[in-house]
């Protein structure tokens, strides 16, 4: 019995062009109906995906018409059926954000990769940090600071210094972005199960956006963010090319 699929492609020519082609070889189907969700494009457009999917059951399957496409498998219009029978699957939980802002209003939203807190004028930010209820920083001065999934960990994680994580760790990473004080701290590795508050210190005088997977909230005032276990995402790799064997490979390139 064949696959039912589900295609996705992002708006760019070279997805769009891939999924008619693909549609008109596989069939398509909505996501509610399929077996897998076949998504076209970037590593951007696999985040929106596995989001705009985490309802459905079936896994999601990314193939690259983007630029980086780390989450990406290869591009083939041919053997689809059979590389999708034979991949293998990660689950991955998200990131829970819980944002107040200067209004007052709470805002909500679940990052794959990292929740980012970012300065937004001038003047840089300056973060108070608190891990499971226990103050931790009482002063972080600096462009922003971030706390990434395992995932995450090699997206703007590693382009701020940050450690790559292993899949399967349960752990997480919380990584300063161009610290001005303390100069040298380097960020800290936290259990899977932690719960980090930054609060935003002088607020009108440094204001400060928050990101979960590009969402952004600005006038930020706390931010507090923590594991989802009840969300997990089901994402498939061709063999021998899983996120493991990527985040083992990233370290050595």
């Amino acid at each position: 019995m064949s696959l039912k699929i589900a295609f996705a492609a992002s708006r760019a020519p070279l997805a769009q062009t891939a999924r008619a082609a693909l549609v008109t070889r596989y069939g398509d189907v909505s996501f509610d109906e399929a077996d897998v969700i076949v998504a076209l494009g970037g590593d951007g457009f696999m985040l929106q995906t596995l989001h705009g999917s985490q309802h459905f059951s079936a896994p999601v399957y990314g193939m690259n018409r983007g630029t980086i496409g780390f989450l990406m498998n290869e591009y083939s219009e041919s053997d689809l059926e059979a590389r999708l029978e034979a991949a293998e699957e990660a689950l991955l939980n998200p990131l829970s954000m819980t944002v107040k802002d200067t209004r007052g209003q709470a805002h909500k939203a679940l990052a794959i990769n990292e929740v980012s807190l970012l300065r937004a004028g001038p003047q840089a930010a300056k973060l108070r940090i608190t891990i499971d209820g226990r103050l931790r920083m009482e002063e972080l001065v600096c462009d922003g600071a971030l706390v990434a999934t395992p995932a995450g960990s090699t997206a703007y994680n590693y382009s701020a210094h940050g450690p790559v994580l292993p899949i399967g760790s349960d752990v997480l990473a919380l990584t300063a972005v161009a610290a001005f004080r303390p100069r040298r701290w380097r960020g800290a590795l936290l259990p899977k199960t932690a719960h980090v508050q930054f609060d935003v210190l002088e607020v009108e005088k440094r204001p400060v956006m928050a990101e979960a997977d590009s969402r952004s909230i600005r006038d930020v005032v706390s931010v507090e963010i923590q594991s989802e276990p009840t969300v997990v995402h089901r994402i498939l790799f061709d063999p021998g090319h899983g996120l493991e064997e990527r985040l083992i490979s990233e370290q050595f390139n």
